[in-house]
């Protein structure tokens, strides 16, 4: 009887967390006290509540000491306020970003703007200098040597058809 093959087992799902709980850049909060989420709890501000799953548990890892405060609020469909994160720094100052309407990236990098210190301003230049987009899943910076041909008015099918 021949011997069993051994295999190599994948990465483990601890790995996988900790891959992403790590990943660049690392969102160190320079002198941020708290912070206070204020969202939809489901059917709007899909953009703060994607930024919640994915970018607050880094946030929290990486910053074990900040207080963070997320009310998830009950909203019907008449209603018309607005998801927001409420900063509140160590000197006292507080500064409220406005969520409505942005993509998680676009608020991860508000936030980073607001409190990343010069990590944050350090990783920012490196990005840009390279041509890459400053986070994840944001559209890549455009070089300013790139050509920029005219978009056609139409696309597909339309384009063929007279």
């Amino acid at each position: 009887m021949p011997r069993k093959a051994k295999s190599i087992p994948g990465p483990s799902r601890l790995s996988k967390i900790l891959l992403q709980l790590n990943k660049a850049p690392k969102p160190n909060l320079v002198g941020l006290k708290s912070l206070k989420l204020t969202l939809a709890a489901k059917n709007d501000h899909f953009g703060a509540r994607h930024f919640l799953k994915e970018d607050m548990p880094r946030i929290r890892y990486t910053n074990p000491n900040l207080n963070i405060e997320v009310n998830r609020l009950p909203k019907a469909k008449e209603e018309t306020w607005k998801p927001e994160m409420m900063l509140e720094f160590r000197n006292g100052k507080t500064q409220t970003l406005n969520l409505d309407k942005k993509w998680s990236w676009n608020i991860f990098k508000d936030l980073m703007e607001a409190a990343g210190g010069t990590s944050w301003a350090r990783w920012k230049a490196e990005r840009e200098a390279a041509g890459l987009p400053i986070v994840e899943g944001a559209p890549p910076n455009p070089s300013p040597f790139a050509s920029s041909s005219p978009k056609p008015e139409k696309t597909g099918a339309a384009a063929v058809l007279p």
